[in-house]
């Protein structure tokens, strides 16, 4: 069974990989609207990195907290099996356009926020879930800035 600091090095490692695939697609793109979107969403997600980092600190020590006493390691490894969570899995030298690495980036979100979803059905703490709702709204603000940006280009 994954305990909460597990699930919280998950989510830590989301962002940290997102934030460092965007800061290098940004130094990879001519485009400067795509350029200062992504370095924006970059810093967004180095902020939601350090909120999760913040509330693993907060987790009462040795003790199995509530956060995941329903979950089961087969359930998570189920979730997280379908999803890209690993934006350094993807090949890049094979996406040769600004609009399909936005499209990968859609997809990246996407499985971002069904993970976080999926973490929030277990949640019962109000300041956690609270947390969590604020961060998915951000990641799904992030998707319609991606889908904003293809519409215009």
């Amino acid at each position: 069974m994954f305990n909460a600091e597990d699930l919280l090095d998950i989510a830590l490692r989301l962002e940290h990989n997102g934030e460092q695939i965007y800061r290098n697609a940004r130094r990879q793109t001519a485009d400067a609207t795509l350029q200062r979107l992504l370095e924006q969403i970059a810093r967004e997600e180095s902020s939601h990195a350090d909120r999760f980092s913040d509330l693993k600190n907060r987790l009462p020590s040795g003790e199995d907290h509530h956060l995941v006493a329903e979950m089961s390691r087969a359930l998570v490894e189920d979730v997280v099996k379908g999803q890209a969570f690993s934006l350094q899995e993807v090949d890049f030298a094979q996406i040769d356009t600004p609009r399909k690495m936005v499209r990968t980036f859609i997809g990246f979100e996407e499985d971002t926020i069904a993970f976080y979803e999926m973490l929030g059905a277990f949640i019962s703490d109000p300041a956690i879930a609270g947390l969590l709702e604020t961060i998915i709204a951000e990641e799904q603000r992030h998707i319609d800035q991606f889908r904003q940006w293809l519409s215009e280009h």
